[in-house]
């Protein structure tokens, strides 16, 4: 087998995820995360926002016939009062990171299994995790939107965690 048919085998079994799912698909997903979890008055706002310098990531991975992750991306004090709205009465006075890292991951995780779930074919999902992203490998294999919630940016993507193939007859 040569170069070129091993490139094209693997460029057939890895989709990018523009390929799977669109950006009004995983709005409709993100938007009805937020009224289960949230609440009935809670929506997403699809516009744009600058991101502050401070913030905080929760996310899943997914694999399966697509492989990678599921990212929400906010200021520290919106993932803190994402926090806050989930856990509706039964919130401390004083948030302990533990409860942030709880409840926003919680929010990932309810919106990496929609994802999953419009997918094809079978994929597991990761417990959620809180920190720094995982990394963009491929910027072709992502699908982001950006929205407000109560005035406040995230960025929610459905991103690859595969690198991009090469050209046939180079190396990746």
């Amino acid at each position: 087998m040569t170069t070129l048919d091993t490139d094209r085998r693997l460029a057939d079994a890895r989709p990018v995820i523009t390929e799977l799912i669109d950006e009004a698909t995983v709005e409709s997903i993100a938007g009805e995360a937020w009224i289960s979890l949230v609440g009935e008055d809670e929506v997403l706002v699809p516009l744009p926002g600058e991101l502050p310098a401070d913030v905080v990531s929760s996310w899943v991975d997914m694999v399966g016939p697509w492989t990678g992750s599921v990212v929400l991306t906010t200021g520290r004090q919106t993932a803190e009062d994402l926090s806050r709205a989930l856990l509706r009465e039964s919130a401390p006075e004083v948030l302990e990171e533990e409860d942030v890292v709880d409840a926003f991951g919680e929010i990932a995780n309810v919106v990496g299994g929609s994802v999953k779930a419009v997918l094809p074919g079978h994929s597991a999902l990761s417990l959620p995790s809180v920190g720094t992203p995982p990394e963009v490998r491929n910027p072709v294999d992502v699908c982001r939107i950006d929205v407000l919630w109560r005035g406040a940016p995230i960025a929610i993507s459905v991103q690859g965690a595969l690198p991009a193939l090469g050209t046939p007859g180079t190396t990746v």
